[in-house]
Parts: C-alpha cells; sequence; structure tokens
C-alpha cells in the first residue's frame, strides 16, 4: 500500500514536471498592439489597467493587489507603470516599459505625474479603466486627468480576451487536466460520513500537488444542498441516497479550469436518474449547435428547451454558460440575449442545471473551445453519475 502511495506521489510530480517543460510562451507584446488597435477603433486615448486579471493579460505578471496604487497606462504610442517601492524590484523583471515608483510616506501623486508626462498622450479625453479596479484607484487617476471621460476598460480589452490564441487553448487544457484529476481524487473521497468540506479540502488539495498555483474554489454542494447552484461549503456529512454536485476550479501558469460532476451515494432512483438524463441531453444539445457562425444565444436556447421539454424549466435559474480563460468568468456570456455569434478561439462553458428546492440538484459542466469545425471539450472525464457504496 505505501509502496503504491509512493508511486502515485512520484508520477504526479513527473505529470506536473513535463506540464512545465512544455508551457508555451504567451506574446504579450503583441496583445498590447492589440488593445492599441482597439483604442483607436474605440476613439479611447488612454487605457488603465490594475493589478489583476487585465494586467496579468497584457504582461504576463501582476503584483500583489492591495491598498496601494497600481497601474500600467497605455496610450497609441507609449506605455508606463506606475508601481509601489514594495513591488519595483520584482516588477522590472515583467514589465518592460518606463516604471515610476514611489514610497508609502511620498504616495502616488509625483510617480503619475511622471508617468503622465512620460506619455505620448498626456491630457486624454477619453480614459477606459479596467473594470475590476478598486474605487479609490479609479478616484485617483481622475485627479490625475481630470478632464478626462471615464469608460470601461472592456470596452477595449473584452474583445481581445475573449478570442484565444493557440497558446492560450493549450494553457488552458493543460490547466483542465488538473481539474480532471481533482474531481478524480474528490470521487475517491465521497463516502456516507464524510463532509462537503473534508471533499472541497481533498479536492484543494490535488489542485496544489498537481502545480496549481491556485485554487480558485471547490464547491461541494450534498443533499437539498444541491439545489443552491452557488452553493457555500459547509460541515454537512454525506448520507445514503444523497446526490453531491462537485464543481471544481483552479488556476495553472494564469489560466483557469472550470468543471463540474455530480456523484451519488447509494443507487439512484428514477427521480434522481430522470433529472440527470434531462441535464446530459442538455449538455449534448448545446453543443449540437456550436459552429463558428452561429448565433450564440442558440448555445443557452439548445440546452434551454430540452429541459423546458422535459418539464424542468423553472429549476434551470441561470445562463448556461461564461468565457473561461486568465479569469473564471469572462466574456462572452452564453446567455438566450447574447447578440453574438460563435467565433473560432472562443473558449466558454456549458453548465446546464436542474436545481429542485429541498431536494437536490444536478449541473454538468464543460469547458469547450471552438474552432472551424466546432465545439472541442477540454475535459477528459466522462459525464456519467459517479455511483459510491453507501455501505
Amino acid at each position: 500500500m505505501h509502496g503504491n502511495s509512493s508511486l502515485a506521489a512520484i508520477t504526479v510530480r513527473a505529470l506536473a514536471f513535463l506540464e512545465r517543460i512544455t508551457e508555451v510562451v504567451m506574446d504579450y507584446s503583441t496583445r498590447i498592439e492589440e488593445a492599441r488597435r482597439r483604442m483607436a477603433t474605440k476613439q479611447v486615448d488612454l487605457l488603465a489597467v490594475s493589478p489583476g486579471d487585465d494586467l496579468w493579460y497584457l504582461c504576463g505578471y501582476s503584483p500583489t493587489a492591495d491598498e496601494r496604487p497600481c497601474y500600467l497606462l497605455v496610450d497609441a504610442k507609449s506605455a508606463a507603470f506606475v508601481v509601489p517601492s514594495l513591488n519595483a524590484t520584482q516588477a522590472a523583471a515583467h514589465v518592460r516599459v518606463p516604471t515610476f515608483v514611489y514610497t508609502d510616506a511620498e504616495g502616488p501623486a509625483a510617480a503619475l505625474d511622471g508617468a503622465r508626462q512620460a506619455l505620448s498622450v498626456r491630457h486624454p479625453a477619453r480614459l477606459a479603466v479596467g473594470d475590476t479596479m478598486r474605487a479609490d484607484f479609479v478616484l485617483t487617476l481622475a485627479g490625475a486627468y481630470p478632464d478626462a471621460r471615464l469608460t470601461v476598460g472592456s470596452e477595449i480589452l473584452a474583445d481581445l480576451r475573449m478570442r484565444k490564441s493557440v497558446e492560450e487553448i493549450e494553457a488552458l487544457r493543460r490547466s483542465a487536466r488538473h481539474a480532471d484529476r481533482a474531481m478524480r481524487d474528490a470521487w475517491a473521497a465521497c463516502r456516507v460520513g464524510a463532509t462537503e468540506q473534508e471533499i472541497a479540502d481533498v479536492a484543494a488539495s490535488s489542485f496544489k500537488r498537481a502545480g496549481s498555483q491556485e485554487v480558485l474554489f471547490a464547491s461541494v454542494a450534498s443533499g437539498p444542498n444541491g439545489a443552491f447552484p452557488h452553493h457555500h461549503v459547509t460541515g454537512r456529512q454525506l448520507a445514503a441516497g444523497d446526490a453531491v454536485t462537485l464543481d471544481l476550479g483552479g488556476r495553472l501558469d494564469g489560466y483557469a479550469s472550470d468543471i463540474t460532476r455530480m456523484a451519488y451515494i447509494g443507487t439512484p432512483g428514477a427521480r434522481y436518474l430522470e433529472v440527470h438524463r434531462t441535464v446530459e441531453a442538455a449538455v449534448q444539445a448545446a453543443l449540437a449547435v456550436i459552429r463558428p457562425g452561429a448565433p450564440l444565444k442558440e448555445v443557452d436556447l439548445a440546452a434551454r428547451g430540452v429541459i423546458e421539454q422535459a418539464g424542468f424549466g423553472q429549476y434551470f435559474t441561470h445562463r448556461v454558460g461564461h468565457g473561461l480563460g486568465v479569469s473564471g468568468h469572462e466574456p462572452p456570456s452564453v446567455t438566450h440575449l447574447s447578440t453574438l455569434s460563435v467565433e473560432a478561439g472562443f473558449v466558454f462553458s456549458v453548465e446546464p442545471g436542474i436545481y429542485i428546492p429541498g431536494e437536490l440538484g444536478v449541473r454538468l459542466e464543460e469547458i469547450v473551445s471552438v474552432t472551424e469545425d466546432g465545439a472541442h471539450i477540454l475535459s477528459e472525464l466522462a459525464r456519467d453519475v459517479h455511483r459510491v457504496k453507501a455501505a
């Protein structure tokens, strides 16, 4: 037993090493140039992003986000980086633009002014700020550029981020392998008497052992808790007759994963099997319509139609999917209200669900990448219910 356990640990480390040495280098300079082209189209003079996923997307680096203002500023011809002194040395290895540093004692005003003087556009008419930027950072920027009209950074970055390169899709595929591994480990931890928290901890540990840098979420919803699409993990113990929804996601080399599968404690009854079959049919219907040029709303409508026809329409309470990339949730939003068309390079989730209050919930989720010949699923796991012996 000990020997097998040691061999498994060695195998996981070896796989993690192979994944690291096959990493694809992202072309961040091209991303900034693409952002500039988009800025010209949208008549945006200056783009400002702060620590978070937008900065990571543009630079492959983001310092720890705290209360100290930090900005990457990009205009049509130049760029500048404003950073607090405690992050300056580390940032220098990643951010290849003129950098303006300030200390806690000084505050950011002088550094921001220095950056403004260094940029080719000193008096922007329109300033796009990252959608998730802290309010106090936005107000500080507004003070530095009092005549600028503010708009959201997604006006520039959303279109770029939702069209994935070959390198990004490969990064997402590697990240998905870690999610598959975590799901297998979570399934193995499901048993009568185990708590939701214990199973979530097993999944989180699996991501870390595999080499994921971050666990984004590990949601385990058992029995009636499955009726909450965004359940907060509790100490509830699994019991015979429980359906268990497992929704797991991590981050590997800057790219997220997201997967949802089901387990059942004991032998599933007719009611559960009917719901599971309906959700599976909804996934298949959605996958069948995904191709370049198809209206994105048809993906949602295809899944929704299956669930409504089966009589469970009132229990499907959310859109069918969301984009995935650097962020766990990003454009495109896969909803029946979307006006977009599916494009090659899109990566998004297909995750219909049925949530019956006080009884159970079933959700099955795939992440798909779109190529010219349709949808390709990133996970390697079947969507069958994982059955656990009740005794």
